[in-house]
């Protein structure tokens, strides 16, 4: 065996063994960013290089596109396997691939085919006919075809990972069908356009002129349409949250009108007691004129107790959060749970109580739901201010886990609420509101886990414009 025929022999198999480890690579890129266990991207990934490095090395015969899916198929029940949730999405994205595998490697193919067909008809090959050159020839050609098949496959997959913008959400299965259709469509299509191809090809020994180039029109347009339909999709889930988002504001709203009722209430009892007040001052004057020391003390704390009770008990310097914490304070004592408060409005600040109002309910009810199962519940809110930074900081005993929303950097929660189509959809806005608010007073919020609390801390800044707020929210936390 001659030198030139060993080198023929060894580029034809490193060839398919880089095709392969390339598709696995991207294949790994594709669903790193919508898996919670990166460590499980590595060994789906090995999985879909290992079933096909096997397929490709036993001397058996297989179709291509077998090859794929059962690559494919391996790497998905991988990833099923170690990372054990939202299977729909895991589905969607092995269906996704393989379409794109292959549109991208028949593209490739045709450019391929074309470039060498006309590399060998050149007054250069024909004055050069020397096996070399020949072999020359393919290694280039071969080249261009990894490196068409890397451009595109990265291309394509960037535009569907940029585009799908809800990673975390639960992909349900009516979901899963308008996703996987149009793929499924467009690969069966070009199943139907090779099988034509490779008969022109044995058949006739050519192509008609416009059927590459009709071919290479469909294969672009069907990249396109998997992103358009993701955009879409995406464009349906934004307008669902939209939604979503405007009946919890709508909830808050009518939260805040009662907590307004009871506000009014409140003053009613208040002028109630101010109406007598002269009343009292002359008795307390009297007792104290006849020396009756005990009975005036007596008398003193009685109306002290009075007033206290008509307050709430509570005077946080605003009449809203005086309603907020004592309706907490009511319920916490119902479920047993131990809560401390330190809180003052920042009177002075121009912070609107409403906005305060909104994250105080959500910070203090997201921590009550941390803690349904918590065996000794725990939970504080405090306040305090630095020069012109207002500080709400809210920590509550908690000890399990949190996944994480890679986007939002926000903790995922595990609450259900029906959406338009009668599905469960996985929401948490709590956390998301409190921040929107933050930021209307260029705040932010930290969140810390850490001796089994979860600690919450919202920075509002009292002067508008100042841009400082990461450096101060750092030295805070």
């Amino acid at each position: 065996m001659t030198y030139e025929e060993i080198s023929w022999i060894i580029f034809s198999y490193m060839i398919p063994v880089a095709e392969i480890m390339m598709a696995g690579y991207f294949f790994c890129r594709l669903v790193r960013p919508f898996m919670e266990n990166k460590r499980a991207v590595y060994y789906a990934g090995a999985a879909f290089f290992s079933a096909m490095l096997i397929l490709f090395l036993i001397p058996l015969a297989f179709n291509v596109f077998v090859v794929y899916f059962i690559g494919v198929t391996a790497a998905f029940f991988v990833m099923c396997r170690t990372d054990r949730r939202n299977y729909g999405q895991k589905a969607f994205l092995a269906v996704t691939f393989f379409a794109v595998r292959g549109f991208v490697a028949a593209i490739a193919e045709i450019l391929y085919d074309h470039l060498y067909s006309f590399a060998e008809r050149t007054d250069y090959m024909a004055g050069h006919p020397g096996p070399g050159m020949w072999f020359v020839l393919y290694v280039g050609v071969c080249i261009f075809y990894l490196a068409m098949e890397f451009v595109i496959i990265a291309v394509s997959v960037r535009c569907i990972v940029r585009n799908y913008v809800y990673k975390s959400a639960a992909l349900k299965k009516r979901e899963l069908l308008m996703l996987a259709i149009p793929p499924l469509m467009a690969t069966a299509g070009y199943v139907v356009i090779c099988c034509y191809r490779w008969f022109y090809l044995s058949e006739c020994e050519k192509l008609p002129g416009f059927y590459d180039s009709l071919s290479l029109i469909y294969y672009f347009a069907a990249l396109i349409m998997i992103v358009v339909v993701i955009v879409l999709y995406q464009k349906i889930k934004a307008g669902q949250e939209e939604k979503l988002q405007k009946e919890l504001l709508a909830v808050q709203i009518d939260n805040i009108r009662t907590h307004i009722g009871k506000v009014e209430h409140l003053y009613q009892d208040i002028r109630s007691i101010r109406h007598d007040m002269a009343n009292h001052i002359v008795t307390l004057e009297r007792l104290y004129a006849g020396n009756k020391t005990e009975e005036a003390r007596a008398y003193r704390e009685r109306l002290e107790a009075d007033l206290s009770a008509a307050a709430g008990g509570i005077r946080s310097g605003n009449p809203v959060t005086d309603v907020i914490l004592w309706e907490m304070r009511e319920e916490t004592e119902k479920k047993h749970i131990r809560f401390d408060m330190d809180f003052h409005f920042p009177v002075d600040a121009g912070v609107d109580a409403f906005d305060i109002s909104v994250i105080l309910n959500n910070a203090l009810q997201n921590a009550l739901e941390y803690m349904e199962e918590e065996e000794e519940p725990y939970l504080y809110v405090r306040s305090y201010r630095r020069d012109n930074a207002f500080m709400i900081e809210t920590g509550n005993r908690f000890t399990g886990t949190l996944r994480w929303d890679e986007e939002s950097g926000l903790p995922v929660t595990t609450k259900e609420s029906q959406d338009a189509y009668g599905a469960g959809q996985v929401h948490g806005y709590g956390l998301a509101n409190i921040r929107r608010t933050a930021e209307k007073y260029a705040g932010d919020i930290a969140i810390d886990i850490r001796d089994d609390m979860f600690y919450l801390s919202v920075l509002l800044m009292t002067e508008p414009g100042l841009q400082q707020k990461k450096s101060v929210l750092h030295h805070f936390t």
